[in-house]
């Protein structure tokens, strides 16, 4: 059964980048069972903010508002896919998440989260 965890540092300074990496096990990352490698962040208080999305072959794909500061990338030997946010700010706090998805919006697969502080 596919299972995504997420990891990443608790507390974050201002003008810092955050990496936040999800582990997947049980399905490869690189084959057609899931097309999508889906990041969201969920801020205090709000619904889930998609953030960007990766296809089994690689490709990316970025939220307009995020997409100055992300960048995604993968390691196929550990299954993992990642993705930076730079010059973070305290608006940038929030729970994270990585999810698997047939399309590249809705994760039909969730991790459980990781929640960020942004905070000097």
């Amino acid at each position: 059964q596919l299972q995504l965890q997420e990891s990443g540092p608790v507390l974050v300074k201002p003008s810092q980048s955050l990496p936040l990496t999800c582990a997947v096990s049980c399905v490869s990352i690189t084959t057609t069972t899931y097309y999508y490698w889906i990041w969201l962040l969920q801020p205090p208080g709000k619904g889930p903010e998609w953030m960007g999305a990766m296809r089994y072959g690689g490709s990316t794909y970025y939220s307009p508002s995020l997409k100055r500061r992300t960048s995604g990338s993968r390691d196929t030997s550990r299954n993992q896919f990642t993705l930076k946010v730079t010059s973070v700010t305290p608006e940038d706090t929030a729970v994270y998440y990585c999810g698997a998805g047939i399309t590249s919006i809705v994760p039909v697969v969730w991790g459980q989260g990781t929640q960020v502080t942004v905070s000097s």
